[in-house]
């Protein structure tokens, strides 16, 4: 280090996020009251009706999903989840990565969309994306705070902002990857750009599109837990409880129910974005030609 000489990079950011809190205190509150209104109003359709209730319809997705297996073990997951009484805490957490993942996806895929039909958006995006994705998920937190104070908005912001990439980089990739040949043959057609993206490009995507999808809800899962150090209510909570007192009982249960609804959710999803392919039908199989008849052979001169 050169004597004297410090970029002060910390008090510039110091100073940006004082001036963004200042000029846009307005914007901020209000985005805080919609998160806020968005989360209670899922909490409430979560916590209030009796588990069974809720069990019964999260088995029922499961089974739409992927069949009696997923359904099954969904069914002993959230009974375990009840047994350890962690359920009302699992519905928070479940609350708040649904609002999260939601809003998130709501940004990413017309962002994907958008940088896979523009070279500039995309050389723009991708940056950003990789600053996203290598800064350390407690960071998120910082200016969180300071925005939003603490509660359940920093979480769902800090959740938005580390599960956000992959949803933006997969809806790229995989309208990028459908084939030009197809693309093509829609212009030829005289379909606008607008249609071809809707009848095309968005179908043949989907599988791509979906894994993107997967991806943020469990990005989404992994951060809420994390954000329940600015005072996101749920099981990050009691994980945290444990680790200060070091309850080895507390954290195991905890944690147990964060695998369950972290598996539900990756398998429901999972069958969601399954491409379903029709079996193909055997091509019908033509006679085959008969044999010619032999010639019959001309008899030998003696």
């Amino acid at each position: 280090m050169i004597d004297g000489f410090r970029i002060p990079l910390g008090d510039w950011a110091k100073a940006f996020i004082g001036w963004v809190t200042d000029t846009l205190g307005l914007f901020f509150d209000v985005i805080a009251t919609i998160f806020t209104g968005f989360y209670d109003g899922v909490a409430w359709v979560l916590t209030t009706p009796p588990f069974w209730v809720i069990i019964l319809v999260i088995v029922a997705l499961s089974f739409w999903a992927k069949g009696w297996k997923l359904a099954l073990g969904a069914a002993i997951g959230l009974v375990v989840i009840v047994g350890v009484d962690q359920w009302e805490k699992a519905m928070q957490t479940l609350a708040l990565t649904l609002v999260a993942a939601f809003i998130a996806i709501l940004i990413a895929i017309p962002v994907g969309i958008w940088a896979s039909r523009s070279a500039r958006v995309s050389a723009v995006v991708r940056p950003v994306l990789d600053f996203l994705q290598t800064m350390p998920a407690f960071v998120y937190l910082i200016p969180a705070i300071f925005l939003f104070s603490v509660g359940v908005v920093p979480g769902i912001v800090a959740t938005i902002l580390f599960a956000v990439a992959p949803g933006v980089r997969l809806t790229e990739l995989g309208i990028r990857g459908v084939d030009a040949e197809v693309v093509e043959a829609g212009h030829a057609f005289g379909a606008t750009p607008g249609r071809i993206l809707r009848q095309i490009q968005l179908p043949l995507a989907m599988p791509s599109i979906m894994a993107g999808v997967n991806q943020v809800i469990m990005l989404s899962l992994s951060m809420v837990v994390i954000a329940s150090m600015v005072g996101a209510p749920g099981l990050g909570k009691d994980i945290i409880q444990a680790l200060s007192r070091i309850d080895i009982g507390l954290g195991f249960e905890a944690g147990l129910s964060v695998v369950i609804i972290a598996m539900i959710l990756d398998r429901v999803t999972g069958g969601f974005g399954r491409a379903r392919k029709r079996p193909a039908r055997p091509a019908a199989q033509a006679p085959a030609p008969k044999a010619a008849p032999a010639e019959a052979s001309a008899p030998v001169p003696a």
